[in-house]
């Protein structure tokens, strides 16, 4: 119900940024709204497919194809646009998430705790692409599922999850370590040849199958493999920098001290460097609680971690921090009574302020 009740307050959002600030959005239709940033290149990429040659440009090359994919068979079966078919697989894929985020911190931390995690993780301003055309709402129930299938030593579905999961973002790369993890445990304790050494074999192997079925078929559309990656380096301008986070800091500092005009600069950066204080609270907290916690979800976390703080271009945003939910959940475990109170309450305002952000225009990324 709170998840549900979260939505409509954000389409009811979307639908009012659009009338009020229509003349000054990136969109000039409420569907450019929903597909504001990557959504539009997830719904071109839907309609119109890959290039069939390797680009140093912008171009959908730098995108996944799961989502996409999934987006043209929903919007063929119901006759729908591809951004209708979008939000409606990230809307579930949502609710999805939302059931086995509570699911998985029961099993941590109890159901009282579980209950709040789900309300924190409904109301996380990074909860907006679930109400977008963001490949989020596949990847996270993908990897929550693939999470709650290793505690249930179900290590086929595991890493079938794991596999469609690499077929739909780059940081889902996280998940094939994850699977790794509770095999090397099994081979520690048991040795290679006993039976249940070779059933957790099974997820690690299958989980990075959608990254390399991606790149063999980059490979024969367009004459390399690393299409992707060339796309992302040249068109983007993504790297990776162990010290991704102070430079973000020196260039808000820089823009800061040149005394430039709020609109010059650039919010993704100061809401970047929130993230990045939330997410060393949540991972003080998690590493404290270590002990009641699986060792695949210690390493997911800490992979996805390693990817947000290492990324010049995307930093830790409410979009991957709500991707790494592990450390959104622990502040469920952590704050109680007042501080839960104004915990939700900030959280409410952070969602609706930069969900407005995002919806108009072009200054802040999901």
């Amino acid at each position: 119900m709170v998840y549900l009740g979260t939505r409509a307050v954000l389409l009811a959002l979307a639908v009012a940024c659009h009338f009020a600030f229509s003349g000054l959005a990136h969109g000039e239709t409420l569907s450019g709204e929903f597909s504001n940033w990557d959504g539009w290149w997830y719904v071109h990429l839907a309609t119109y497919g890959y290039p069939a040659y390797v680009s140093h440009a912008q171009t959908t090359l730098g995108f996944f194809p799961l989502y996409s994919m999934v987006m043209w068979l929903v919007a063929h079966a119901l006759h729908s646009s591809y951004v209708v078919a979008g939000l409606l697989i990230s809307g579930i894929g949502g609710l999805v998430s939302a059931l086995l985020v509570e699911r998985l911190v029961a099993q941590w931390w109890g159901p009282e705790v579980a209950r709040k995690a789900v309300l924190l993780f409904c109301i996380f301003p990074g909860s907006v692409v679930f109400s977008m055309d963001y490949s989020e709402g596949l990847l996270i129930p993908l990897l929550a599922g693939c999470l709650y299938a290793l505690s249930r030593k179900r290590y086929l579905l595991a890493g079938l999850l794991a596999g469609l999961a690499t077929g739909v973002g780059p940081d889902a790369l996280a998940i094939v370590p994850t699977c790794a993890a509770p095999a090397v445990v099994a081979i520690r304790h048991h040795g290679w040849r006993d039976r249940r050494t070779l059933k957790s074999l099974v997820a690690p192997l299958l989980s990075p199958l959608g990254a390399i079925g991606f790149a063999a078929f980059l490979w024969d559309w367009t004459g390399s493999p690393f299409a992707n990656l060339i796309a992302q380096k040249d068109g983007w301008h993504e790297s990776t920098n162990p010290l991704a986070v102070p430079i973000q800091a020196g260039v808000l500092l820089k823009e800061i001290g040149f005394g430039l005009h709020f609109s010059h600069i650039n919010v993704n950066v100061p809401v970047a460097l929130v993230g990045s204080v939330f997410l060393a609270f949540g991972l003080f907290w998690l590493w404290k609680d270590r002990a009641s916690l699986p060792i695949e979800v210690i390493v997911f976390t800490a992979a996805m971690s390693f990817l947000m703080v290492t990324s010049l271009h995307v930093p830790p945003n409410p979009r991957l921090l709500i991707t790494a939910f592990p450390v959104v959940a622990v502040y469920a475990k952590r704050f109680v009574g007042r501080w839960w109170r104004w915990n939700l309450w900030l959280n409410w305002i952070c969602l609706i302020g930069l969900s407005a952000i995002t919806y108009m225009g072009r200054l802040l990324r999901p």
